[in-house]
């Protein structure tokens, strides 16, 4: 099949968005087009341009001969504004304030096109990290871990509350809880990760950080590494934060339940660092 360029850059483009942060040899191209590979980088030129003018993200080049090219999702300045507002929108309708102050969020974690726009934000935020997995707690925090990781083209780490016999021969931890002050437990399967990676902590939720620093202790039995901590919201923390380093897109600064009123601001996102995500 001789493909005409419009083809081509559709199927290019289609193939780069499905595999994030993969290195493309030009070579794979120049075979699948059947075109020589002059005019695959010229396709790529022109990718390179609408990609970056659009906000769609970056393509980095690499040369010599294990080279190509890596698609890289970077959200625009204006976009992570627009879905931490939109995300503050949603919040603060009363109707979501649970007892104990947490806030109900279980339809934006089940919105896909919300959820895949949160996820863009935070890979956006960690795209130089070299992150090898995203972990999190059983439950809330799965689709969030998902949605980052689809923008990072990592697996998924699932942290449980107790062992379940379809998870083999398991690694289990007490850590004290953060609100609650209470022990619990956290178990990870001993196949769900391998010694050295790094790896991305994220939930929901969070108030002084205990599961956070669970999870961390969880990373030190299987000798990874903490690449980075990221939440949807942060509480506003009347006690010392138990992880030192964290990225929030949401701070749910006061709430009184008596009023059914939620007080909301923008979370540590372009404070933390985030304005040099695009100088770089």
């Amino acid at each position: 099949m001789k493909w005409k360029r419009s083809e081509r850059l559709v199927d290019m483009t289609r193939h780069l968005l499905e595999n994030p942060h993969t290195l493309i040899s030009l070579t794979f191209f120049s075979n699948r087009y059947a075109a020589a590979k002059s005019s695959i980088s010229e396709d790529l030129g022109i990718l390179k341009e609408t990609f970056e003018e659009s906000g769609t993200g970056r393509l980095i080049t690499i040369s010599g001969a294990a080279g190509g090219i890596k698609y890289i999702p970077i959200a625009s300045r204006e976009e992570v504004n627009d879905i931490i507002h939109s995300l503050m929108d949603e919040l603060r309708n009363s109707d979501r304030l649970l007892p104990g102050g947490y806030l109900y969020m279980t339809d934006l974690l089940g919105n896909p096109k919300f959820l895949d726009r949160i996820g863009k934000v935070i890979a956006t935020a960690f795209f130089d990290a070299e992150i090898d997995a995203i972990m999190t707690v059983a439950t809330k925090g799965i689709p969030i871990a998902h949605a980052i990781a689809r923008h990072l083209n990592v697996p998924v780490v699932v942290v449980r509350r107790d062992s379940k016999v379809t998870e083999g021969s398991t690694v289990s931890i007490n850590y004290v809880s953060g609100s609650a002050r209470r022990i619990q437990t956290m178990v990870l399967s001993k196949r769900s990760m391998q010694s050295g990676q790094r790896v991305l902590l994220t939930d929901d939720f969070m108030k002084v950080g205990g599961t956070m620093l669970g999870m961390k202790s969880l990373l030190e039995e299987f000798n990874c590494e903490l690449a980075g901590v990221a939440v949807l919201v942060e509480a506003e923390h009347l006690e010392e934060v138990l992880v030192d380093d964290y990225l929030s897109l949401v701070k749910l600064h006061a709430v009184d339940e008596k009023h059914r009123k939620i007080e909301l601001e923008e979370g540590n996102y372009f404070t933390r660092g985030g304005n040099d995500i695009w100088n770089t």
